[in-house]
């Protein structure tokens, strides 16, 4: 499993809206100055956070992004899973993969379930509130 661009970008953002006031907004443009990322790239980022509900967004003078729950409501595996698609370890794993043909008889299937429950259990196991106090120490 690879993170991409994509993901990793994703979860900078949610940490910077978490280490900040949960009520301003903040604007597209701020957010790419700070982080470094392409505000175009980085407007689709927003996008899918924004329509999966993880970021409220106001539009227009005054508008921007946060977060609309506490940093704690927020696991690394729920942002990942949405930005990534899958957290599966192998493609005949993920959800929504075709049919392998081997599946009723692959050897290897079992040991790739149990890696792909250990990737999800751990991610979903942390939270934004972690990776702030984890950062602080």
């Amino acid at each position: 499993m690879i993170v991409s661009t994509k993901g990793r970008y994703a979860l900078r953002v949610m940490v910077s809206f978490a280490q900040r006031d949960s009520e301003e907004y903040i604007p597209l443009k701020e957010i790419a100055v700070e982080e470094e990322i392409s505000q175009k790239y980085l407007e689709s980022i927003m996008t899918v956070l924004s329509k999966a509900g993880f970021v409220d967004a106001v539009h227009g003078k005054g508008g921007g992004y946060r977060l609309n729950r506490k940093p704690e409501e927020y696991t690394i595996g729920s942002i990942l899973k949405l930005t990534e698609g899958s957290l599966a370890a192998v493609s005949c794993t993920a959800q929504g993969a075709s049919a392998c043909s081997r599946t009723e008889c692959c050897q290897a299937k079992p040991m790739w379930d149990k890696l792909d429950k250990m990737i999800d259990d751990f991610f979903e196991g942390i939270t934004l509130a972690d990776l702030l106090k984890d950062s602080m120490k």
